[in-house]
């Protein structure tokens, strides 16, 4: 039997072994397994803590300007390497080409503005906050810094998280996803091209024992997520319990509302987009339609199947086709179960992917439409994460809105609408973090945040943009006096005042 090869981890700028197990790393279009990633033990990972610790001294002392260097180096290694990163994404995740380089160009943008650390990390300052007295704020790195992240975004994600820590002092551990870690593991070794001195930046792939292993450590100051509403509240509870700061972005259910007078057509073909796109395996993906009224709802679901004929499913590598695999079998029998679920309490299936057939024992679904779902319905309420969209039926905006406002997620929204009065009133009373007006997937760029509201963010601080900023350094504030020189002072009881 050929024997695979083995993904190993990166601990102080070196490929390293460590851990006793493993497990297949598979491709989901063929469904053979082409490697094997190494997990690592509660002592490899503090090895690559120890790391990190190490090389924190040095890195925080560094200028920033410096640390914005290495970053604006990295941002034209992963440029020129694209091709590559983009082939190891696709063959580990399943997502199409095209997908993938959006992928990685959005976290090419989070390099980018983590190269901005000079500006982002200037404090402020004030001058005579009292007699020959001046007062100001700065921001200081943490130490080491910890990051968990999903299999769905293997490149965007860890990008949204290690590049500005590290750019704001801090030293790093990534733990990504064991599901398809190569994609991650090469940027860390870009960086290393770029500059990055070792240990600043650690690999180490793992499950829940190096999770574990993280939150535990006392030397970790911090720890970001992104991945389910579980797995991120059990983060957050064990990570605070410990003493860290602790940002866990969880799972989510958006909805989208279509106005009856919106351009049925454009939001159509909006939708297709945010429902299908990436196999539906995206916390920003649109799995409900909220229809006002039946003669929207009719025409939405008329062009939505329409458009879903003319997809083509199959390998990601090819590049004529729109939509890929599901990321393993496990994840695809969940998937078609929620479609079974769907059927059971009634909804109907208008489209049904499940006779998708594609050669090779992929992990295909096609697109999966249902029309009639109703709230009280698994299809409605929880996070299915692959190509299954809903559509509901509501009377009123109002109406639509009361159902977003009472789910337990409150991740991304949108509306389609020409009623600027309509908008206007949706974006100010949804409780939803991020809101789009005709904009499917209002995905924040990386000068702003992304964070959603209710259970699908635990935290106070949002991920990327000014709030990372935050989030990896701590505010120090200063004031200073400088007594003229021979003159004697009294002493003063009271609470200073500028009186």
């Amino acid at each position: 039997m050929k024997k695979l090869p083995q993904i190993q981890h990166l601990i102080d700028g070196q490929i390293v072994g460590g851990g006793s197990r493993s497990q297949d790393v598979f491709n989901p279009a063929t469904g053979k397994a082409e490697k094997r990633v190494l997990l690592a033990d509660k002592l490899t990972v503090e090895k690559a803590i120890a790391s990190a610790q190490a090389a924190y001294p040095a890195w925080r002392a560094t200028p920033p300007l410096k640390r914005a260097r290495v970053m604006s180096k990295l941002k034209i290694l992963l440029e020129e390497n694209a091709e590559q990163l983009c082939a190891l994404l696709t063959a580990e995740h399943g997502k199409v080409l095209s997908d993938s380089m959006g992928e990685l160009q959005r976290g090419i943008e989070n390099v980018e503005y983590a190269s901005y650390a000079p500006e982002l990390l200037k404090g402020e300052h004030s001058k005579n906050v009292g007699p020959a007295m001046d007062s100001w704020s700065e921001f200081q790195p943490i130490g080491v810094t910890a990051g968990i992240t999903p299999f769905n975004f293997p490149v965007m994600v860890p990008l949204w998280m290690w590049p500005m820590a590290i750019a704001c002092g801090n030293t790093f551990v990534l733990k990504p996803s064991e599901r398809d870690p190569s994609s991650a593991l090469l940027v860390a070794e870009l960086a290393l091209q770029a500059g990055l001195p070792p240990g600043v930046l650690n690999v180490v792939n793992g499950d829940k024992e190096a999770v574990d292993a993280l939150l535990a450590d006392k030397r970790v100051q911090a720890v970001s997520f992104v991945g389910s509403t579980p797995i991120a509240e059990y983060i957050y509870s064990v990570g605070c319990a410990h003493g860290k700061r602790v940002q866990a972005l969880g799972g989510a259910k958006n909805h989208a509302i279509v106005m009856p007078d919106a351009d049925i057509a454009n939001a159509v073909s909006a939708l297709m987009g945010a429902a299908f796109g990436s196999c539906g395996e995206r916390c920003m993906a649109i799995p409900l339609v909220l229809a006002v009224g039946d003669a929207t709802a009719d025409a939405v679901v008329a062009g939505l199947k329409t458009e879903i004929a003319k997809m083509k499913v199959g390998p990601g590598t090819d590049a004529a086709n729109d939509m890929g695999p599901l990321v393993t079998q496990q994840h695809l029998d969940k998937v078609t179960g929620y479609v079974e679920q769907g059927i059971k309490e009634g909804a109907k299936l208008v489209v049904d992917g499940r006779a998708v057939k594609v050669k090779g024992n992929g992990y295909f679904l096609g697109a999966c439409l249902f029309d009639n779902v109703k709230p009280g319905m698994k299809i409605y309420q929880e996070e299915i994460f692959g190509p299954v969209l809903g559509v509901m039926r509501v009377k009123t905006l109002q109406e639509g809105m009361d159902l977003i406002n009472a789910h337990e997620y409150g991740n991304g929204t949108c509306i389609f609408t020409r009623d600027g009065e309509a908008a206007r009133y949706f974006s100010e009373h949804i409780l939803v973090g991020m809101v789009g007006i005709n904009v499917p997937l209002p995905v924040p760029v990386a000068y702003h945040s992304f964070g959603g509201w209710k259970r699908s963010l635990f935290g106070d601080l949002s991920a990327y943009g000014p709030d990372a900023v935050r989030f990896y350094t701590k505010r120090k504030t200063i004031t200073q006096r400088w007594p003229s020189a021979g003159v004697r002072e009294g002493a003063v009881y009271s609470f200073p005042t500028n009186r």
